[in-house]
C-alpha cells in the first residue's frame, strides 16, 4: 500500500538540510561576484568570472551521478557540507594576503564544483524516498526549497552587503554549511552497496558511458529536451544572470549603496518568480503534461522580451527596474515549470540504476552552456554602450524561433512514460 504523503523524517531532513545549505550558498554565490564587479567595474571580468566557475560544476555533475549511484547520498551531502565550510573559512583567512581576482576564481571554481558534485545527490534520493506518485511532488518540494533559498539569500546578502560588506555573510554562510552538514548526519537513506569489479576509475569510465549512451540510443528524447533546455539557458538565463546586476549598477543611474541593495531585492523577486513555479508545477503535477512545453518555452521568450521594450521606451530607472524585475521573474515561474516537468519524467523513463547517472548527464547537458552564455553576455554588455535593450531583443527572437522548430519533440514523451509505469 503507498503512503498517502511525502512528509517522511529522512526526506523532510533532506529538505531543512537543503533550505539550510542552500540559502548560505545563495549568499555567497550572489554577494562574492558583485563584491567583484564592486571592486573592478568590470561587466567582462564578471561574466568571466561566473562562466569559468560554472565549468568545474558541469564536469562534475556526471562524476556526482556515479558517486551519488555507488555511495551513500547522504555521507556525500555530508562530507560535501563540512568541506564548503571549510573552504569559506580558508577564504576569509585569505582575504587581503591574496590579490582578489585569483582568490574570487579558485573559491568560486570550486564553490560551484562541489554544488555539482552535491546536487545530484540529492536529486537521486527523491525517488528513493518518496513513493513514485509523489516524484513530482517531491521534486517540485526540493525546487521549491532551491527557489526560496535563491530569493531570500540575495536579499538578506545584499541588505548586509549595502550595510557591513562581505565579512558578516562569510560567518552567516559558515555557520549555515555547518549546521546543515550535522543535521544531515541523522538521516537514512535506503542503499545497496555496490561492488565495483576491477580498476574504480575504469568502472567508472564505463557507467558514465553507459549512462550516455542509454541516452543517445535509448531514450534520446532525453537527450533532445537537454539540448533545448541549455538553449534556454544560453539564450535567456545567462542574460539575466549577467544583465540584471550590471544593468542596475551601471546603466540605471542609481547610487552605489542603492544599487547593492536594490541587486540583492532584484535576485530575491527573480528568484520569488522559481517560488511561485515550484507550487504551480505542485498543485498542476497531474494535469501538467508535456505537450505545454512549448507554451512554456514561448512564455519564456516574451518575459525576456518585456524586459527589452522597459530599457528601450521607458524612462525612469524604478520604473524599468520594475518592468525588467516582473519580466524577469515571469521567465522564472515558466523556467521553474518546465524544470520540474523534465525532473518528473526522467525517473519514468530511466531505470532506478541509471537514474542518478541520468539526472547529473540531463543537468549536465541543461547547463553546459551557462559558461559561454555568461562569458558571451559580459563582453557584449562591455561593448555594447547605452543599446542594452538590444540582446533581450535577440534572445526571445532567437528562442522563439528554436522552440517552434523543435515543438513536436515533446509530443510522445506522456505516452513513453505511461507505458514505463
Amino acid at each position: 500500500m503507498h503512503s498517502k504523503s511525502i512528509f517522511k523524517k529522512d526526506f523532510m531532513l533532506v529538505a531543512l538540510g537543503q533550505i539550510i545549505s542552500l540559502f548560505g550558498n545563495q549568499m555567497l554565490r550572489y554577494a562574492l561576484p558583485l563584491h567583484l564587479l564592486n571592486q573592478t567595474g568590470s561587466s567582462a571580468l564578471f561574466g568571466t568570472l561566473l562562466a569559468c566557475s560554472f565549468v568545474p560544476m558541469l564536469l562534475l555533475f556526471p562524476i556526482g551521478g556515479i558517486i551519488a549511484d555507488r555511495v551513500n547520498k547522504r555521507n556525500i551531502m555530508v562530507i560535501l557540507d563540512f568541506s564548503t565550510a571549510l573552504l569559506i573559512f580558508l577564504f576569509y583567512l585569505m582575504m587581503g594576503k591574496i590579490a582578489i581576482v585569483p582568490l574570487m576564481a579558485i573559491t568560486m571554481i570550486i564553490l560551484y564544483g562541489i554544488q555539482g558534485a552535491y546536487q545530484p545527490a540529492v536529486k537521486a534520493s527523491v525517488p528513493v524516498l518518496v513513493e513514485t506518485e509523489h516524484i513530482m511532488k517531491g521534486n517540485s518540494l526540493v525546487d521549491l526549497i532551491s527557489s526560496l533559498s535563491s530569493m531570500t539569500g540575495p536579499v538578506i546578502g545584499g541588505i548586509l552587503f549595502s550595510i557591513v560588506g562581505l565579512i558578516p555573510i562569510l560567518y552567516v554562510s559558515i555557520g549555515c554549511f555547518f549546521a546543515s552538514a550535522v543535521m544531515e548526519i541523522f538521516i537514512h537513506i535506503p542503499f545497496e552497496k555496490k561492488k565495483a569489479p576491477g580498476n574504480i576509475f575504469i568502472t567508472g569510465w564505463d557507467d558514465l558511458k553507459g549512462s550516455f549512451r542509454f541516452m543517445v540510443r535509448d531514450r534520446p528524447v532525453l537527450l533532445k529536451v537537454s539540448l533545448i533546455y541549455a538553449s534556454l539557458n544560453l539564450l535567456l538565463t545567462s542574460l539575466i544572470v549577467i544583465g540584471v546586476p550590471v544593468l542596475i549598477t551601471q546603466h540605471l543611474g542609481f547610487a552605489p549603496d542603492t544599487a547593492n541593495r536594490l541587486c540583492g531585492y532584484a535576485q530575491g523577486i527573480i528568484a520569488g518568480g522559481s517560488v511561485l513555479g515550484g507550487l504551480l508545477a505542485g498543485v498542476l503535477s497531474k494535469k501538467l503534461k508535456s505537450k505545454a512545453s512549448p507554451f512554456l518555452l514561448i512564455g519564456c521568450a516574451l518575459s525576456i522580451l518585456l524586459g527589452g521594450i522597459a530599457l528601450q521606451i521607458l524612462r525612469g530607472s524604478m520604473v524599468i527596474y520594475i518592468v525588467l524585475l516582473i519580466g524577469c521573474s515571469l521567465l522564472l515561474v515558466l523556467v521553474t515549470i518546465f524544470t520540474i516537468q523534465i525532473m518528473t519524467f526522467l525517473p519514468l523513463l530511466t531505470p532506478k540504476d541509471l537514474i542518478g547517472k541520468a539526472i547529473s548527464w540531463v543537468m549536465c547537458v541543461c547547463m553546459c552552456t551557462n559558461p559561454l552564455g555568461q562569458f558571451m553576455y559580459g563582453f557584449v554588455f562591455e561593448k555594447i554602450e547605452s543599446r542594452v535593450y538590444l540582446p533581450f531583443y535577440a534572445a526571445a527572437l532567437l528562442m522563439i524561433g528554436i522552440t517552434v522548430f523543435t515543438r513536436r519533440i515533446f509530443s510522445g514523451i506522456d505516452q513513453v512514460g505511461v507505458m514505463r509505469r
